[in-house]
């Protein structure tokens, strides 16, 4: 393509993929069969898909798994997760399954404060503003109230406004800091809206405010708009048992199996340890807990990008950018736990809107924004502890390729007999890509 195109958002779907296909495509006959390919044969139900986004032009189905048995506080959960990573719902299935006859999980809210910020200029003296924003106080909060009478109802509404003076940062920059409860709603359009009526009367009282100069009175509002960093939206989850109940009998598969629960304690508290300070270990070691996070993120029709911005932001609240779980053995007894933030909602945004998030609430038994909360960290705390199981017994890959192996098979169009010749082949040799792909070759000579 070497011009742009006017007008792209203005042309219909079908209008829209033709151009595609004759800019970007070798073969566009092909090109537009499988973008048609992907889209819901029920007209109603596309148009709500095409309704999420704009300048749609097909859906991008990801796979939607369970992971079952998970006990978290008493009660089993069959979780749902969305995600196109092999072994990661083979994964937490399996630390839950192991973790049931250990007494499960334990997860509890600690707070669930949300955070949003209207950030503005102000040409004058500080002390000024504070007396200002002192007696306006009750003003701004009431300026509010036809945007929370209906989420103050349910028990929430804006809970803290502050005044903060970050000009030894910045020349002349300061916030308004509010603390938001949003119950089972995420909450990003209600805070916002909330903010920007904030903004909206504090630049009208300043205006009129008698003790404030010309210069004064024209504050400049810079932007209105939550935060995803919610270090005060946190829930933990653990779990514990005692050293010697990590032992296990697996007859049928010596894969990841304890046999020395003293040994493997020890490995991962220090497999734990390594990622507390080393952050090029922690970054991976994380990333394997949001792989847990993220699917059922994803399939509850929450935002997991805010989830990932936020969560990473907390786990360098320290200075250095460390684990996110923590492992320790005292008195013979191993105990495995994680704290994280996490801003999620169950009404609200898509949850009504995509039937499979809906179908994924259900599976779920309508939890509560808390107790989503509580699942969608357990799932990243089984993750990782599955992941570290791996990584400090038989090593990470083996699982893995296991699972892969189904994406190479894929991806050479094998057949059934085939399959079953190579999947044969390698229950007792390494799984690489090219070792797959050779004998793949091999035995089509």
């Amino acid at each position: 393509m070497n011009t742009a195109v006017a007008g792209f958002s203005k042309l219909t779907k079908e209008e829209k993929i033709n151009w595609i296909a004759k800019e970007y495509f070798f073969n566009p006959e092909e090109g537009i069969s499988t973008i048609k390919q992907y889209w819901n044969s029920d007209t109603k139900l596309q148009q709500l898909h095409d309704d999420f986004v704009e300048n749609t032009i097909s859906n991008f189905y990801l796979p939607m798994g369970i992971a079952p048995n998970f006990l978290i506080n008493g009660k089993y959960y069959s979780v749902p997760m969305v995600i196109e990573e092999s072994s990661v719902v083979a994964a937490a299935a399996k630390s839950a399954k192991y973790w049931s006859t250990r007494g499960g999980f334990k997860a509890t809210v600690l707070n669930t404060e949300k955070i949003g910020q209207v950030h503005f200029m102000f040409f004058g003296e500080a002390l000024k503003l504070e007396h200002f924003f002192n007696k306006i106080k009750p003003m701004l909060i009431a300026s509010t109230e036809s945007i929370t009478a209906n989420m103050q109802k349910r028990g929430g509404g804006i809970t803290s406004l502050e005044l903060r003076n970050k000009t030894s940062e910045l020349d002349n920059y300061f916030q308004l800091h509010a603390t938001f409860e949003t119950k089972d709603s995420m909450g990003a359009n209600f805070i916002n809206s909330c903010l920007e009526q904030l903004a909206k009367t504090v630049k009208e009282e300043a205006y009129n405010y008698p003790d404030f100069n010309e210069v004064e009175k024209n504050i400049t509002i810079v932007m209105s708009i939550l935060s995803n960093y919610v270090p005060n939206c946190v829930v933990r989850a653990e779990v514990s048992c005692k050293v010697d109940e990590l032992a296990e009998n697996l007859p049928t598969s010596r894969q990841g199996r304890i046999e020395n629960p003293s040994e493997f304690a020890e490995k991962l508290v220090q497999a734990v340890r390594i990622a507390e300070i080393e952050p090029f270990r922690a970054v991976t070691h994380n990333k394997g807990i949001m792989n847990g996070v993220d699917a059922v993120v994803l399939a509850t029709g929450n935002d997991f990008r805010a989830v990932e911005a936020g969560v990473h932001a907390y786990a360098s609240r320290n200075g250095t950018y460390a684990s996110l779980s923590h492992a320790n053995i005292d008195n013979g007894i191993f105990t495995f736990w994680m704290e994280i933030p996490l801003a999620l909602g169950t009404v609200g945004g898509l949850t009504s809107l995509h039937p499979l998030v809906k179908i994924a609430l259900e599976i779920l038994e309508k939890p509560s924004a808390q107790e989503l909360m509580q699942i969608v960290a357990v799932t990243g705390l089984a993750q990782n502890f599955a992941a570290l199981r791996s990584l400090t017994t038989t090593g990470i890959q083996e699982g893995h390729m296991k699972m892969h192996i189904n994406n190479i098979l894929n991806q050479y169009q094998t057949t059934v007999d085939e399959r079953k010749m190579i999947k044969n082949h390698f229950e007792n040799n390494t799984i690489s890509h090219s070792a797959v792909v050779t004998f793949i070759e091999n035995l089509r000579k």
